[in-house]
């Protein structure tokens, strides 16, 4: 079974990369092109995730959400979050019912 572990080091690799010269790396350059560019891509790769799925593709979709998951994971590194945040939340939700878990957040 493959673990947290790949999430770590992607996250890790993405912290390196910040700083790295934008013609020679593509996570550079969307830090460099800032946050606008980052949430493009992540639109992107969810509307190409729900076409995957909606074609029954199972390898172009385990693809799509893996692009989805990687410049998800840029995001959270623009945030100065990780995967541990994200696995932190999951880990509080869990054995929450989700009706119960949406009833209780705050109120926009």
């Amino acid at each position: 079974m493959i673990s947290a572990e790949v999430l770590h080091r992607l996250a890790q690799t993405l912290e390196t990369r910040k700083q790295a010269d934008p013609d020679s790396s593509y996570v550079a350059k969307l830090f460099h092109n800032g946050q606008d560019a980052i949430l493009k891509k992540i639109g992107e790769e969810a509307t190409e995730t729900v076409m995957a799925s909606k074609d029954n593709d199972r390898l172009h979709l385990v693809r799509e959400v893996a692009d989805l998951w990687f410049h998800s994971m840029v995001l959270l590194s623009w945030h100065g979050l990780g995967p541990d945040d994200v696995l932190a939340e999951l880990h509080r939700r869990e054995g929450i019912s989700g009706v119960d878990e949406k009833a209780a957040r705050p109120k926009d």
